[in-house]
């Protein structure tokens, strides 16, 4: 067997508001409860187990996804109707903006708990050359 991401989980201040966040934004289901975990299961398998972190404390964490074009679009949609602050860059210093690295577009926003989420629609670098 080669070797595949299976899941991670996210420490939240409210796991049920954080997945519902980050499913709804994305056009994603969020699944039943498996004991203190509610998933999100992501388009190749990979599951999301947000958790409500037990002491409120939720570190900084960064999570960046690929996406299709349509599916940036219509997050991006959703960011700008519901004026969720957000920048072109890690660094923010282009507020209100998406970036075109790399022939795609990416943007920087975060999700309830505070992690640093990223979707993007080219990988860093580009595409590999065929």
């Amino acid at each position: 067997m080669s070797v595949q991401f299976n899941h991670t989980i996210i420490a939240s201040q409210d796991a049920r508001e954080s997945a519902e966040f980050f499913a709804e934004l994305l056009g994603l289901e969020v699944g039943a409860p498996w004991g203190p975990f509610i998933p999100v299961v992501l388009d190749n398998g990979v599951t999301l187990d947000f958790a409500t972190a037990p002491d409120g404390n939720t570190p900084l964490q960064h999570y960046a996804f690929l996406v299709s074009e349509d599916v940036f679009d219509a997050a991006y949609k959703k960011i700008a109707d519901r004026r969720i602050e957000h920048w072109a860059d890690p660094h923010r210093q282009h507020p209100g903006e998406y970036n075109t690295n790399d022939g795609g577009k990416g943007v920087y926003f975060l999700d309830p708990s505070g992690h640093a989420m990223e979707i993007l629609t080219v990988p860093y670098g580009g595409w590999p050359k065929q």
